[in-house]
């Protein structure tokens, strides 16, 4: 058994590193690596580099830059002394969005300001700062249980194009999951519920996407002469859309629910816990109802359910005044949200059947679909996950609730290669503004991520044995 670490000497220690920690982290937000920009190529390369040499300063005895077809990402490790110990990965990313100061920013975005207990900056949250907390977390860790390497092997691999899509990540992780090898995978890119309501993400749903072009006349044609007596692709493009739902709101392409892992009483329990206000919610999505999937709750569509969006649609004459014509072409844009159980390749499949059948003779069609991402989810009960609730209720003096995320990340791409449950450990909160101007981290937050990181090894190495 790995030994626990004291929590006065864990908290101790966090407290007497904190300025030194904190000037790194402004030191490493001051590189502006916005990935999607091209003229910061160079940023995001010098992003990488100032990360391997302090993850070297740490301690770890292994970090280097990684290259892959675009941006670098960087990896360490550092062996645990027991040959027992299981292997975790950690997964951030050093990438960040663009910024200016013109976007509304109140201070240079790249240049980290301290105001009211908060670092903004761009990457304070999304995703430097919940990258950086591990390297004080695993001092602290050290500190406390008196050992020269972690209770665990620990890994990180931290990419440089997630907020370009992650176009390489799936190929980096294939061609080293040798090195990359792990029993279980952290992800530091997510959030909790809110400051006062501390949570663990259990899962994050895929998405397959789409384009469908429908071509019927070879121009624009006069909807006198011809109206009424050909397929007209817009109005096709229109019929699918309406028959994309049925009138409970559930998805009618057949075969798309199956497989799906249904919420259990208990995970509907969980979600009810939290305190979630549908009206301020409406407020945060701009919107003046909520809908959806007959027999759920707004939380549990977002989080747990599968759905069908139309993210475009268009075809024939949009400018002003009438235009009297059947329109050449019509096109539409689709996108579905999976949950786990859903395989992306067999949804585009039903996807691509369920099209085919419902467009008449006289109209062409081709659809495109883009890159897909799986859905992953951790069981509630995973001892892995339990580790994670224990470290972050001893951080944070209190209980844990569980929330999941609706949108997607490359993390299914490490559970799906590598074979091993994905948990995921963020103090970021919904005021933090990823993506957006003043872009923060409330710094006893971060520090609570680094509280969580010291104690969990330990339970983590503990649990692993006990479940094996």
């Amino acid at each position: 058994m790995s030994d626990t670490p004291p929590d006065s000497v864990v908290r101790t220690y966090i407290d007497t590193h904190r300025a030194a920690f904190l000037a790194d982290l402004a030191e490493w937000l001051r590189i502006p690596s916005v990935s999607v920009q091209p003229e910061h190529a160079g940023d995001v390369r010098r992003s990488a580099e100032w990360l391997a040499a302090k993850l070297k300063e740490t301690g770890f005895p292994v970090a280097e830059v990684w290259e892959t077809a675009g941006a670098p990402a960087v990896f360490a490790h550092w062996p645990s002394e027991d040959p027992d110990a299981p292997t975790v990965l950690v997964y951030g990313h050093h990438d960040v969005q663009p910024a200016a100061l013109a976007d509304g920013w109140h201070s240079d975005p790249f240049e980290p300001v301290i105001r009211d207990g908060r670092m903004y900056g761009r990457g304070a949250a999304d995703d430097k700062g919940q990258v950086f907390f591990h390297t004080l977390g695993v001092r602290a860790h050290l500190a406390a249980t008196g050992a020269a390497a972690p209770a665990v092997n620990l890994k990180l691999l931290v990419e440089g194009e997630e907020e370009s899509g992650s176009p390489n990540f799936r190929a980096l992780v294939e061609a080293r999951a040798a090195e990359l090898a792990a029993d279980v995978v952290i992800v530091s890119d997510t959030g909790m519920w809110s400051e006062t309501t501390p949570t663990v993400c259990t899962g994050m749903r895929g998405v397959a996407d789409c384009e469908i072009d429908f071509h019927g006349p070879d121009q624009d044609i006069h909807s006198g002469a011809f109206g009424g007596a050909v397929p007209n692709p817009a109005a096709v493009a229109a019929r699918l859309v309406a028959a994309l739902h049925d009138d409970e709101g559930r998805v009618t392409i057949p075969g798309f629910y199956e497989g799906i892992a249904e919420l259990t009483d208990a995970e509907r329990a969980l979600i009810a816990e939290l305190p979630f206000d549908e009206s301020e919610w409406l407020r945060t999505a701009k919107s003046h109802a909520a809908a959806g999937e007959a027999g759920y709750s707004t939380l549990e569509r977002v989080w747990a359910r599968p759905t069908a969006e139309v993210n475009g649609i268009g075809g024939g004459y949009q400018g002003p005044g009438g235009k009297t014509i059947v329109p050449a072409s019509a096109h539409l844009k689709l996108s579905f949200r999976l949950v786990s159980g859903q395989d992306p390749y067999e949804v585009e499949a039903a996807v691509r059947d369920w099209v085919a059948a419902r467009v008449p003779d006289g109209i062409r069609h081709c659809i495109t679909f883009g890159a897909p991402t799986r859905p992953c989810l951790t069981p509630l009960d995973h001892p892995a996950l339990q580790s994670v609730v224990r470290a972050m209720g001893r951080a944070f003096g209190q209980k844990i609730r569980f929330t999941r995320e609706g949108g997607s990340g490359p993390a299914a791409d490490l559970q799906d290669v590598l074979g091993a449950p994905v948990l995921f450990l963020g103090i970021s909160v919904p005021s933090d503004g990823w993506h957006s101007p003043n872009e923060k981290v409330e710094l006893d937050l971060l520090l609570k991520g680094v509280e969580t990181t010291a104690y969990l090894w330990g339970d983590l190495a503990a649990s692993h044995r006990t479940s094996a």
